[in-house]
Protein backbone atom coordinates (compact mmCIF):
# COMPACT_ATOMS: atom_id res chain seq x y z
CA UNK A 1 0.00 0.00 0.00
CA UNK A 2 1.61 3.37 -1.23
CA UNK A 3 1.84 5.99 1.57
CA UNK A 4 -0.01 8.30 -1.15
CA UNK A 5 -3.03 6.40 -1.44
CA UNK A 6 -6.63 7.57 -0.65
CA UNK A 7 -7.96 5.24 2.03
CA UNK A 8 -11.65 4.24 1.48
CA UNK A 9 -14.19 6.43 3.55
CA UNK A 10 -16.63 3.45 4.63
CA UNK A 11 -19.49 4.15 6.44
CA UNK A 12 -21.68 1.71 8.86
CA UNK A 13 -24.76 -0.31 7.75
CA UNK A 14 -26.57 1.74 9.61
CA UNK A 15 -25.87 4.76 7.81
CA UNK A 16 -25.57 3.68 4.28
CA UNK A 17 -28.74 4.88 3.32
CA UNK A 18 -28.56 8.49 4.19
CA UNK A 19 -24.99 8.38 3.03
CA UNK A 20 -26.67 7.45 -0.47
CA UNK A 21 -29.24 10.48 -0.34
CA UNK A 22 -26.97 12.30 0.63
CA UNK A 23 -23.52 11.91 -1.49
CA UNK A 24 -24.82 9.43 -4.21
CA UNK A 25 -22.74 6.75 -2.72
CA UNK A 26 -21.63 4.37 -0.01
CA UNK A 27 -18.56 2.51 0.96
CA UNK A 28 -19.77 -0.60 3.16
CA UNK A 29 -16.28 -2.69 4.79
CA UNK A 30 -15.88 -6.38 4.07
CA UNK A 31 -16.64 -7.02 7.82
CA UNK A 32 -20.14 -4.90 7.70
CA UNK A 33 -21.01 -6.79 4.17
CA UNK A 34 -20.19 -10.35 5.60
CA UNK A 35 -22.93 -9.41 8.81
CA UNK A 36 -25.45 -7.96 5.95
CA UNK A 37 -25.19 -10.92 3.85
CA UNK A 38 -25.36 -13.59 7.24
CA UNK A 39 -22.22 -14.48 4.82
CA UNK A 40 -19.44 -17.05 6.40
CA UNK A 41 -16.25 -17.04 4.71
CA UNK A 42 -16.25 -20.55 3.32
CA UNK A 43 -19.31 -19.33 1.08
CA UNK A 44 -17.98 -15.98 -0.57
CA UNK A 45 -15.34 -18.53 -1.50
CA UNK A 46 -17.10 -20.82 -2.97
CA UNK A 47 -18.50 -17.95 -5.24
CA UNK A 48 -15.41 -16.59 -5.90
CA UNK A 49 -14.05 -19.45 -6.89
CA UNK A 50 -15.46 -19.71 -10.05
CA UNK A 51 -13.82 -16.23 -11.34
CA UNK A 52 -10.76 -18.79 -11.99
CA UNK A 53 -12.93 -19.93 -15.05
CA UNK A 54 -14.13 -16.53 -16.75
CA UNK A 55 -14.12 -16.87 -20.26
CA UNK A 56 -11.87 -13.92 -22.37
CA UNK A 57 -14.08 -10.46 -23.58
CA UNK A 58 -14.09 -10.94 -26.94
CA UNK A 59 -15.39 -7.40 -27.79
CA UNK A 60 -13.00 -5.20 -26.38
CA UNK A 61 -12.86 -2.67 -29.28
CA UNK A 62 -9.39 -1.53 -27.64
CA UNK A 63 -8.09 -4.57 -29.04
CA UNK A 64 -6.96 -5.69 -25.47
CA UNK A 65 -6.64 -9.20 -24.13
CA UNK A 66 -7.24 -8.31 -20.35
CA UNK A 67 -10.35 -8.44 -19.57
CA UNK A 68 -12.45 -11.93 -18.12
CA UNK A 69 -15.95 -12.17 -17.35
CA UNK A 70 -19.49 -13.70 -17.76
CA UNK A 71 -23.07 -12.12 -17.97
CA UNK A 72 -26.36 -13.07 -16.29
CA UNK A 73 -29.62 -11.37 -15.60
CA UNK A 74 -32.09 -11.32 -12.98
CA UNK A 75 -35.21 -10.00 -11.69
CA UNK A 76 -35.46 -9.82 -7.80
CA UNK A 77 -39.09 -8.38 -6.28
CA UNK A 78 -38.77 -8.55 -2.36
CA UNK A 79 -37.19 -12.12 -1.82
CA UNK A 80 -37.94 -13.63 -4.37
CA UNK A 81 -35.35 -14.15 -7.05
CA UNK A 82 -35.70 -15.43 -10.62
CA UNK A 83 -33.34 -15.93 -13.52
CA UNK A 84 -34.14 -14.44 -16.73
CA UNK A 85 -33.34 -16.30 -20.29
CA UNK A 86 -29.83 -15.21 -21.14
CA UNK A 87 -29.20 -12.30 -23.21
CA UNK A 88 -27.14 -9.64 -24.72
CA UNK A 89 -25.11 -7.11 -22.59
CA UNK A 90 -26.66 -3.96 -24.35
CA UNK A 91 -26.03 -0.04 -23.24
CA UNK A 92 -26.76 3.17 -25.31
CA UNK A 93 -24.09 5.18 -26.81
CA UNK A 94 -25.18 7.85 -24.10
CA UNK A 95 -23.65 5.85 -21.07
CA UNK A 96 -20.85 3.44 -22.94
CA UNK A 97 -18.86 6.04 -25.76
CA UNK A 98 -16.76 2.55 -26.46
CA UNK A 99 -18.67 0.21 -26.48
CA UNK A 100 -22.56 1.20 -26.44
CA UNK A 101 -24.98 0.70 -29.30
CA UNK A 102 -23.46 -2.82 -29.55
CA UNK A 103 -25.31 -6.59 -28.58
CA UNK A 104 -22.46 -8.13 -26.29
CA UNK A 105 -23.71 -11.59 -25.86
CA UNK A 106 -21.20 -12.78 -23.06
CA UNK A 107 -21.62 -16.81 -21.73
CA UNK A 108 -23.51 -17.01 -18.41
CA UNK A 109 -22.54 -17.01 -15.38
CA UNK A 110 -21.94 -21.07 -14.44
CA UNK A 111 -25.22 -22.77 -12.98
CA UNK A 112 -23.60 -24.32 -10.14
CA UNK A 113 -22.84 -20.56 -8.85
CA UNK A 114 -25.99 -19.04 -9.48
CA UNK A 115 -27.78 -22.03 -7.03
CA UNK A 116 -25.38 -20.78 -4.29
CA UNK A 117 -27.59 -20.08 -1.22
CA UNK A 118 -24.69 -16.93 -1.03
CA UNK A 119 -25.41 -15.71 -4.61
CA UNK A 120 -29.31 -15.30 -3.69
CA UNK A 121 -29.06 -13.57 -0.45
CA UNK A 122 -26.51 -10.77 -2.24
CA UNK A 123 -29.35 -10.41 -5.05
CA UNK A 124 -32.15 -10.11 -2.49
CA UNK A 125 -30.30 -7.58 0.05
CA UNK A 126 -28.78 -5.01 -2.75
CA UNK A 127 -32.47 -5.12 -3.97
CA UNK A 128 -33.62 -4.38 0.10
CA UNK A 129 -30.45 -1.50 -0.60
CA UNK A 130 -32.12 0.46 -3.59
CA UNK A 131 -35.63 -0.08 -2.96
CA UNK A 132 -35.11 1.81 0.05
CA UNK A 133 -33.39 4.60 -2.00
CA UNK A 134 -35.92 4.45 -4.99
CA UNK A 135 -38.88 2.41 -3.49
CA UNK A 136 -40.45 -0.94 -3.45
CA UNK A 137 -40.81 -2.42 -7.22
CA UNK A 138 -38.97 -5.24 -8.94
CA UNK A 139 -35.69 -4.86 -10.23
CA UNK A 140 -33.99 -5.64 -12.75
CA UNK A 141 -30.60 -7.06 -12.18
CA UNK A 142 -27.41 -7.52 -14.70
CA UNK A 143 -24.81 -9.14 -13.33
CA UNK A 144 -20.87 -9.09 -13.92
CA UNK A 145 -18.08 -11.21 -12.81
CA UNK A 146 -15.23 -9.15 -13.84
CA UNK A 147 -11.65 -10.21 -13.84
CA UNK A 148 -9.10 -7.62 -15.21
CA UNK A 149 -5.31 -8.58 -15.48
CA UNK A 150 -1.86 -8.06 -16.80
CA UNK A 151 -1.79 -10.00 -19.83
CA UNK A 152 -1.32 -6.96 -21.98
CA UNK A 153 1.35 -4.79 -19.66
CA UNK A 154 -2.22 -2.93 -18.19
CA UNK A 155 -5.48 -3.57 -17.71
CA UNK A 156 -8.42 -1.03 -18.14
CA UNK A 157 -10.90 -1.89 -15.61
CA UNK A 158 -12.98 1.48 -16.89
CA UNK A 159 -11.69 1.24 -20.63
CA UNK A 160 -14.65 3.55 -21.91
CA UNK A 161 -13.55 5.73 -18.95
CA UNK A 162 -15.19 8.37 -16.51
CA UNK A 163 -19.38 7.08 -16.62
CA UNK A 164 -22.75 6.32 -15.54
CA UNK A 165 -24.63 3.07 -16.50
CA UNK A 166 -28.05 4.57 -16.88
CA UNK A 167 -29.64 1.78 -14.22
CA UNK A 168 -31.11 2.48 -10.58
CA UNK A 169 -27.92 1.12 -8.64
CA UNK A 170 -24.51 -0.15 -9.05
CA UNK A 171 -22.92 -2.56 -6.60
CA UNK A 172 -19.25 -2.86 -7.26
CA UNK A 173 -17.86 -5.72 -4.70
CA UNK A 174 -14.13 -5.63 -4.88
CA UNK A 175 -12.87 -9.44 -4.42
CA UNK A 176 -8.87 -9.41 -4.73
CA UNK A 177 -6.25 -7.96 -5.79
CA UNK A 178 -3.19 -10.06 -6.71
CA UNK A 179 0.29 -8.75 -7.31
CA UNK A 180 -0.99 -5.43 -9.26
CA UNK A 181 -0.80 -1.89 -8.46
CA UNK A 182 -3.14 0.98 -9.09
CA UNK A 183 -6.85 0.06 -10.19
CA UNK A 184 -8.59 3.28 -8.04
CA UNK A 185 -12.05 3.83 -7.77
CA UNK A 186 -12.88 7.45 -8.12
CA UNK A 187 -16.33 9.03 -8.48
CA UNK A 188 -17.76 12.33 -9.44
CA UNK A 189 -21.10 14.06 -8.82
CA UNK A 190 -22.61 13.72 -12.26
CA UNK A 191 -23.59 17.42 -11.98
CA UNK A 192 -21.30 19.44 -10.23
CA UNK A 193 -17.27 19.43 -9.17
CA UNK A 194 -17.17 17.01 -5.89
CA UNK A 195 -15.71 13.72 -6.17
CA UNK A 196 -13.40 11.11 -4.48
CA UNK A 197 -10.36 8.85 -4.63
CA UNK A 198 -10.04 5.55 -2.60
CA UNK A 199 -8.55 2.11 -3.42
CA UNK A 200 -10.61 -0.99 -2.15
CA UNK A 201 -8.22 -3.53 -1.27
CA UNK A 202 -10.43 -5.76 1.22
CA UNK A 203 -12.09 -8.78 -0.31
CA UNK A 204 -16.03 -8.77 -0.03
CA UNK A 205 -15.85 -4.97 0.44
CA UNK A 206 -18.48 -2.98 -1.32
CA UNK A 207 -19.07 0.45 -3.16
CA UNK A 208 -23.10 1.15 -3.93
CA UNK A 209 -23.48 4.06 -6.39
CA UNK A 210 -26.57 5.88 -7.32
CA UNK A 211 -25.96 5.98 -10.68
CA UNK A 212 -28.20 8.92 -11.86
CA UNK A 213 -26.09 11.32 -9.28
CA UNK A 214 -22.53 9.60 -10.10
CA UNK A 215 -19.90 9.16 -12.61
CA UNK A 216 -17.89 6.54 -11.91
CA UNK A 217 -13.86 5.04 -13.09
CA UNK A 218 -11.48 2.87 -11.99
CA UNK A 219 -7.81 3.55 -13.02
CA UNK A 220 -5.35 0.86 -14.74
CA UNK A 221 -3.53 -1.65 -13.41
CA UNK A 222 -0.43 -2.55 -13.76
CA UNK A 223 1.58 -5.88 -12.73
CA UNK A 224 3.57 -4.65 -9.01
CA UNK A 225 6.30 -7.21 -10.87
CA UNK A 226 7.33 -6.73 -14.25
CA UNK A 227 6.51 -10.00 -16.16
CA UNK A 228 4.57 -11.71 -13.77
CA UNK A 229 0.84 -11.80 -13.76
CA UNK A 230 -1.61 -9.69 -11.79
CA UNK A 231 -5.43 -9.28 -12.01
CA UNK A 232 -8.25 -7.61 -10.27
CA UNK A 233 -11.51 -8.93 -9.60
CA UNK A 234 -14.96 -7.60 -8.96
CA UNK A 235 -18.40 -8.21 -8.84
CA UNK A 236 -20.57 -5.72 -10.41
CA UNK A 237 -24.30 -5.78 -10.06
CA UNK A 238 -26.33 -3.25 -11.53
CA UNK A 239 -30.39 -2.38 -10.42
CA UNK A 240 -32.58 -1.05 -12.93
CA UNK A 241 -36.50 -0.62 -12.88
CA UNK A 242 -38.86 -1.23 -15.22
CA UNK A 243 -37.04 -3.75 -17.23
CA UNK A 244 -33.20 -4.57 -19.10
CA UNK A 245 -31.80 -1.82 -21.28
CA UNK A 246 -32.02 -2.51 -24.83
CA UNK A 247 -35.69 -3.78 -24.06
Amino acid sequence: MSSSEFQPPFVSLAARDAALRQAGFALIDAGAVRQWLDARAEELQALHASWNALPPDAFLKDGGRYRRRRHSCFVVDGTQVTQAPHRAHWQPLEYNALHGGMQRWFDPMEPATVALPVWQRILVRLGEAVSALHGTRPWYVEAHPFRIDTTDGIGRPTPEGAHRDGVDLVAVFMLERHAIKGGESRVFEAAGPAGQRFTLREPWSLLLLDDARVIHETTPIQPQVPGELGWRDTLVLTYRRGGFQGD
